[in-house]
């Protein structure tokens, strides 16, 4: 669960790409001395003090004039608008700025927390050129360097002081699932379709959260919240028509998810930006369904289900492990199997094996197939055990982690596969040399 988001804003070229990437740790922006060169915004996760932050590194708040004006503009506005946090950036070395003035009076409209982080300060001599930015209006300004790693610590220190409460709607016991993909593919449809169901009884209780809207319903005794990314209510402007904006939209609703629902557009066919959104569902490790919707629509005649199975296998080779489920939110006909599918996936993701079974199919897998030598030395897997659920984890002890090959990796992992059915759910196979 995420604890908070920040959104790391100010004008082109103050260095908000290389704190950011300070921040994480690696090289995740594209930095250069350009003006306006980082066009879209980067997501990433960063832990400190306990606590798990999202960062979103902005394309910078151009005036007027500038290459990209508007679409860095509608970034940083969603970005702000997202954001429990605004880490507002400025350059020590070029001191205060009309632009600084101007982005100042627009953070100071949207209630947020802002903090001032004066980059460039690389030496202890120019500390006292923070100072001007007083006149800003904010707190004690905080002088960081991004190039040095100078006072990025006390930074988070603020940041984490800074988080707000969350009043979030939590559950316990109910099977919680998302759904995600590009907008106009008829997400909101199918949460209708699938809450008017016979024998469905939808919870009178809102539980809206600030990323998504969530509705808790009932279903054969058994309890269920359905999180649907396409009815976020915003407080301020909403960019539907731009579809990339989806996916900071879905990344909240997929960490709070036990399972994702992936829907595809049957007219429109697989899009870039399909990979893009169902890319932070399978790295976070859920369980997936992928939900191939407007069937009804689609020439029968021309493709099949089989045709299409294959064409999402070769557009998704990462999602192999995720069903397919073909249906019409429209019509509401085959809707009726996805409940199923959600509650197998997430049986299948909280499978716990036992170490003695487990490392029998293991065994067996490899004298099926004993992995090749690489330069005269052979892999020896030595033992084999589970190590958490949801997803799925397993670590396998070698004698040397270099000579595991990803290909045989993939392989072990088809075995366990096929073994225990883990239809729906991503597993994960680390790698350790025995006594590490």
């Amino acid at each position: 669960m995420i604890d908070g988001v920040v959104a790391i804003v100010g004008r082109p070229n103050v260095g908000k790409s290389s704190l950011f990437n300070r921040i994480m740790g690696e090289r995740l922006s594209i930095v250069h001395d350009e003006a306006g060169v980082t066009r879209d915004r980067l997501y990433g996760k960063a832990t400190w003090l306990t606590k798990d932050l999202r960062f979103i590194d902005t394309g910078g708040i151009q005036i007027e004039g500038q290459a990209f004006a508007d679409e860095i503009q509608m970034q940083v506005d969603i970005a702000i608008d997202e954001a429990d946090v605004i880490v507002f950036v400025v350059s020590g070395m070029e001191g205060l700025t009309n632009d600084d003035q101007h982005i100042a009076r627009l953070l100071r409209e949207t209630n947020k927390p802002v903090i001032v982080a004066v980059n460039k300060v690389d030496d202890i001599q120019f500390q006292a050129d923070i100072y001007e930015f007083y006149a800003l209006g904010y707190d004690e300004p905080m002088a960081v360097s991004s190039l040095h790693g100078i006072g990025v610590g006390d930074l988070l220190d603020t940041i984490i002081r800074k988080l707000p409460e969350k009043g979030l709607t939590m559950y316990e016991d109910e099977l919680k699932f998302s759904i995600i993909g590009r907008p106009n593919v008829g997400k909101s449809s199918l949460v209708n379709a699938m809450l008017n169901q016979e024998r469905v009884i939808v919870s009178n209780i809102e539980g809206t959260t600030r990323d998504a809207v969530d509705t808790p319903f009932r279903f054969h005794d058994k309890d269920y919240v359905v999180i649907d990314t396409a009815g976020i209510r915003k407080r301020g402007k909403v960019y539907e028509d731009v579809e990339k904006y989806s996916v900071l939209r879905a990344m909240s609703a997929i960490e709070r998810s036990d399972v994702v629902l992936f829907v595809l557009d049957g007219e429109q066919g697989i899009r870039a930006q399909d990979k893009h959104v169902v890319g932070f569902a399978h790295d976070a490790g859920k369980p997936i369904i992928i939900v191939y919707n407007k069937w009804d629509t689609v020439d029968k005649e021309e493709t099949l289900m089989d045709d299409v199975r294959k064409q999402v296998a070769s557009e998704f080779l990462y999602l192999s492990y995720a069903p397919i489920a073909f249906v019409s939110a429209l019509t509401k006909k085959r809707v009726h199997t996805l409940l199923p599918l959600i509650d197998q996936a997430y049986e299948n993701s909280k499978r716990r094996i036992g170490t003695s079974v487990l490392n029998e199919v293991i065994q067996d897998a490899i004298r099926l197939t004993p992995p090749p030598s690489h330069h005269g030395k052979r892999l020896k897997i030595l033992y084999t055990s589970q190590v958490a659920t949801a997803p799925p984890t397993f670590v396998v002890f070698v004698n040397d982690p270099e000579l595991l090959h990803f290909s045989y990796k993939r392989y072990l992992e088809n075995a366990l596969r096929r073994a225990f059915n883990f239809d729906g759910t991503p597993i994960r196979i680390l790698v350790r040399k025995r006594g590490a």
